[in-house]
C-alpha cells in the first residue's frame, strides 16, 4: 500500500459491451475445440468442480494440478462476507467465486483455515497453490517485501485481481467521537486485523498525527478482524478499521445492526487478488482466463449480487492491478 490516503473511485459506471461478451465467448468456443502461515485447524472446504470432460479450461492447467484435481486454497476463514463460517460450512463472497471458477477449470477449490499473516509464508513453503482471502493486491506482496522493513522476504507473489474495495473506519453506533476522517484518530485507540492494509495505514497515519503534534495512534491489532470487532464492542478501543465490504457486514449484522456505525468515506480503494506463487505462470493465466470467462457468462455479477458487494465488481479480469 501506499503512505498517501485517497478517496474511493471504484464504483462500477457499465454494463460489459456486447463485443466484449461475444468475445469471450469466441475464446471459450476455441478452447472447447482444443480441449481444452500456521494453520488453525485441518478443517477444509471443497468447492464443486463439475464433469471435468466438459470444463473448457481444464487443459490450460498445470499437469500436476490436473492430475490432481484440485486446487488447494489457503484463507483466513473469519472474514465475514468475504469468507467465513455458518453452521459448519465454509461459506462468503471468495467461496463462490472459487465454486465459479472450479466449474469452468474442472477441478475442486479446496479452502484451508489459516491465519492471514501465514499466508504468503505458507505459499512460499508449497503448503497451497494460491490464497484467496480478501488480499489486497499491492507491489510489496508482488515483490515479495516486507512493508514495514523494506526488506526482501521471498520471490514475490502474482495477483489475479477480482474484486475492488477501500478501507472503513467504523465505531460503536451512537457515539463516534467525533471521528470522521483518518485524522480524527489522532491521540485514540484504533483495533485492526494483524498484517492488514488497514494496520499499514493506522501505522502510516499514526506517524503523521505526531508530526502534527496531535499524539499518535494507538493501535491494537489482532489475529482477525472478528476478535478486534469483540475488542471494540466491549468499550475497549475508540474505533475499528477494515475493507470496506466487512465494515459494511459488521455494522449491519452485529447486534442486529445496533452495535456498530461506518464514519466517513472509504479510502485506499486497491484489488482483491487470488495470490500464485512467482513462476507458477501457467496457474495464474489459467485463473485469469477462468475468470474472464464467469464475468463474460454472467456467474460473477449473480455472486457480487448475492453477497450486496456491487460497488467492488470488476470488468475485466487482470495481473497485478495492485500499486
Amino acid at each position: 500500500m501506499t503512505a498517501s490516503i485517497t478517496r474511493r473511485r471504484s464504483r462500477r459506471t457499465g454494463m460489459k459491451s456486447k463485443a466484449a461478451v461475444a468475445g469471450a465467448i469466441a475464446v471459450t468456443g476455441a478452447l472447447l475445440l482444443t480441449g481444452c502461515g500456521d494453520q488453525r485447524d485441518k478443517t477444509t472446504t471443497t468447492t464443486s468442480a463439475g464433469d471435468t470432460n466438459k470444463a473448457p479450461l481444464f487443459g490450460s492447467l498445470p499437469k500436476d494440478i490436473q492430475s490432481a484435481g484440485v486446487i488447494k486454497v489457503g484463507s483466513d476463514i473469519a472474514y465475514p462476507p468475504v469468507e467465513f463460517k455458518k453452521n459448519g460450512e465454509v461459506v462468503g463472497l471468495d467461496p463462490d467465486l472459487a465454486a465459479a471458477l472450479g466449474k469452468v477449470l474442472g477441478v475442486k477449490f479446496e479452502f484451508n483455515n489459516t491465519k492471514f499473516d501465514g499466508l504468503l509464508l505458507g505459499l512460499r513453503s508449497q503448503r497451497y497453490d494460491i490464497a484467496m482471502s480478501a488480499m489486497t493486491d499491492n507491489k510489496s506482496r508482488q515483490e515479495g517485501v516486507d512493508a514495514d522493513t523494506g526488506k526482501r522476504v521471498g520471490k514475490g507473489v502474482d495477483f489475479v485481481d477480482y474484486f475492488t474495495a477501500g478501507v472503513s473506519i467504523y465505531t460503536k453506533k451512537g457515539n463516534d467521537q467525533g471521528i470522521k476522517t483518518w485524522d480524527d484518530l489522532c491521540g485514540k485507540k484504533i483495533v485492526v486485523q494483524r498484517a492488514t492494509v488497514s494496520q499499514d495505514l493506522a501505522k502510516a497515519q499514526s506517524k503523521s498525527c505526531e508530526e502534527k503534534g496531535k499524539g499518535k495512534i494507538s493501535i491494537e491489532a489482532y489475529d482477525d478482524d472478528i476478535e478486534a470487532q469483540t475488542r471494540l464492542r466491549a468499550g475497549g478501543a475508540d474505533a475499528g478499521s477494515s475493507d470496506f465490504p466487512v465494515a459494511a457486514y459488521a455494522v449491519k449484522t452485529s447486534g442486529g445492526g445496533n452495535d456498530f456505525q461506518l464514519v466517513g468515506e472509504q479510502v485506499e480503494a486497491a484489488p482483491y487478488g487470488i495470490a500464485v506463487p512467482k513462476g507458477n505462470d501457467q496457474l495464474r493465466d489459467a485463473l485469469k482466463q477462468a475468470l474472464a470467462l464467469i464475468i463474460a457468462n454472467g456467474e460473477y455479477d449473480k455472486i457480487i449480487a448475492k453477497w450486496g458487494v456491487k460497488e467492488g465488481a470488476v470488468d475485466k479480469a487482470v495481473v497485478n492491478g495492485g500499486k
